[in-house]
């Protein structure tokens, strides 16, 4: 009989207590152990495991489990004697940062001290006898919500101390989710107030901490040495693409299909492959995403289950602010096209809008995209990695994501492409003038706005949302070469629909009296570089070719043919 789908468990306990669907993962205790690293950072994406595993840590380590056979009876790690006689002999120290998701430095920073002093509350046995002095126990207790920095900075290293000489033991941190205030604090506009504040804690903690043993951070990313590392050379850093623990996170294809024999749905394993498959970790391959199996097995059908655990609110913000190249490329991706990129797993998230290389870096390491092919890029011998989107859900959830682009205009947006393919001109004026005006500012990057930038910014994201609208019926390109120059917008049918040149142009008051004047040079161009060319070598008559020209000035659009 199947186990029982227990859906959002992160407790180990919880799990193995009531016997819940488990795929064991405690080799990557004996893995961890044997290494003997002092600091572990290990990136995966969001939802693979990561704070399971740190649960699973804790309760194997730490001396308020100790006894706790019942655990770990006949899982992989209680194989082995010298590991029976390991588990609950050390003073642990866990914390998580996942919930510290504040918009502004002041709240996130209160959050943090707050995580922290609830984290001393557990250990407040030490307040009792004569462990600490007097002055300790003041120190102890000056740790709370509007703790001092230098006071927040030490907290932990402290608590260190405490504990090695409580239990004549140095201690085992394990942080989860670290890089989440990182993330908020980008996203939110206080970047540079985060990482300091950051930056001095970890480095008492694990860099100038004589009491810690060893320990272990989990994120999503690897947040740049300079940011929040400095100084911090001990660390042993983990991506996607090293060879350490790489079936540690993410069900392998073994255990996947073996699941699915347990719940006797086996014959639905090409299904699953299709929308859950992808990840790549090392040399590992077919790495399927736990989270959307768990909820296939609770629920058995398919759903995009771990794109919609996020508003994936940064992803956005890359993309949809990012140069034209960068909405290019994604184009590319959305057709199932793969991209070769040079990648650095070191994130430096004040570069992220200005170096393309370390947006689609952030992409892989979160696990929107995947790694097909390790290539080097001839002539130079460039090492670049060969891209995809990683699997039908996250496709889904970008397609989502292109849509919600227009919301604030969806029904304009919507109006337009029916009007488009009515061939209503002056529908389309009227709905593309709304759409332009509540959409254009939001494709620039808030940087450095421009108005000279605003119709390229709004093209290339126009482009995206008729790719995701039109698929069905057209095969959709821009900025490709076809007679003697390159038109900005092809939409060639995949039925008896008419095929459609789209050419934007801005108005130029040096050259045009009026908008008018805009769109006969728009159409103009269309004619005289023959964009046509390439949809008549495709069979279709010239008379199933409509041209439009669309002219710009500022959000004022005019729709000309």
């Amino acid at each position: 009989m199947a186990r029982t789908v227990g859906i959002g468990h992160q407790d180990f306990e919880t799990l193995i207590r009531n016997h819940l669907f488990y795929i064991d993962k405690t080799h990557f205790i004996r893995e961890w152990w044997e290494n003997a690293d002092s600091v572990t950072l290990i990136a995966r994406p969001r939802r693979f495991g990561k704070t399971l595993n740190m649960s699973m840590l804790e309760q194997f380590f730490s001396v308020q489990y100790a006894g706790r056979s019942d655990l770990f009876e006949g899982l992989d790690i209680w194989k082995e004697e010298r590991y029976r006689k390991l588990q609950g002999t050390y003073p642990v120290i866990t914390i998580s940062f996942a919930s510290v998701k504040e918009t502004s430095f002041v709240q996130t920073r209160k959050h943090i001290c707050q995580i922290i002093t609830d984290l001393y509350h557990k250990f407040d046995f030490l307040l009792k006898g004569n462990l600490l002095s007097d002055s300790e126990k003041a120190e102890y207790l000056e740790v709370c919500a509007e703790m001092e920095d230098f006071v927040l900075a030490s907290s932990l290293k402290k608590l260190s101390n405490y504990l090695c000489r409580a239990y004549d033991r140095k201690v085992l941190i394990f942080l989860d989710e670290y890089d989440t205030p990182m993330q908020e604090a980008y996203v939110n506009g206080y970047w540079e107030e985060m990482t300091g504040c950051i930056r001095s804690l970890f480095n008492a903690t694990f860099k100038s901490n004589p009491y810690m043993e060893r320990s272990v951070m989990t994120g999503v990313t690897r947040v740049s040495r300079e940011s929040v590392f400095s100084d911090l050379n001990n660390l042993e850093v983990v991506t996607t693409t090293s060879d350490k623990y790489e079936d540690s996170f993410g069900f392998t294809e073994d255990e996947v299909f073996a699941a699915l024999k347990e719940f006797g749905i086996l014959d639905k394993k090409d299904e699953v492959k299709a929308w859950y498959d992808g990840f790549t970790f090392g040399d590992v391959k077919d790495i399927y995403n736990p989270w959307s199996v768990i909820n296939y097995l609770d629920k058995q059908k398919t759903g995009a289950y771990w794109a919609n655990t996020s508003s994936n609110a940064l992803v956005s913000k890359l993309i949809r602010e990012g140069s034209p190249d960068v909405k290019t490329d994604f184009e590319e991706l959305l057709k199932g096209r793969s991209l070769d990129k040079g990648i650095d797993e070191q994130i430096v998230f004040r570069e992220l809008l200005d170096d393309e290389n370390a947006i689609w870096s952030f992409l892989l390491a979160s696990g929107y995209l995947k790694v097909d092919e390790h290539v080097i890029n001839e002539p130079m011998g460039r090492e670049e990695y060969r891209l995809s989107i990683t699997n039908k859900e996250v496709r889904i959830m970008f397609s989502n994501m292109v849509r919600r682009w227009f919301s604030r205009e969806s029904s304009g947006y919507n109006a337009f492409i029916r009007a488009m393919l009515r061939h209503d001109l002056k529908s389309m004026n009227g709905y593309m003038n709304r759409v332009a005006l509540a959409t254009i500012s939001y494709f620039d990057t808030g940087k450095k706005p421009s108005e000279a930038s605003e119709p390229e910014k709004f093209y290339h994201g126009f482009v995206l949302g008729l790719m995701v609208e039109l698929a069905d019926r057209y095969v959709i390109t821009s900025n490709r070469e076809s007679g003697f120059g390159r038109y900005d917008i092809m939409l060639e049918p995949l039925g008896t629909d008419d095929a459609i040149i789209i050419e934007f142009k801005v108005f130029d008051s040096s050259e045009e009296n009026t908008l008018a004047d805009t769109v006969k040079n728009a159409l103009l161009q269309i004619e005289e570089e023959k964009y046509e060319a390439a949809l008549i070598a495709r069979g279709i008559p010239k008379e199933r070719i409509r041209k439009y020209g669309f002219a710009f000035e500022g959000k004022k659009v005019l729709i000309g043919e």
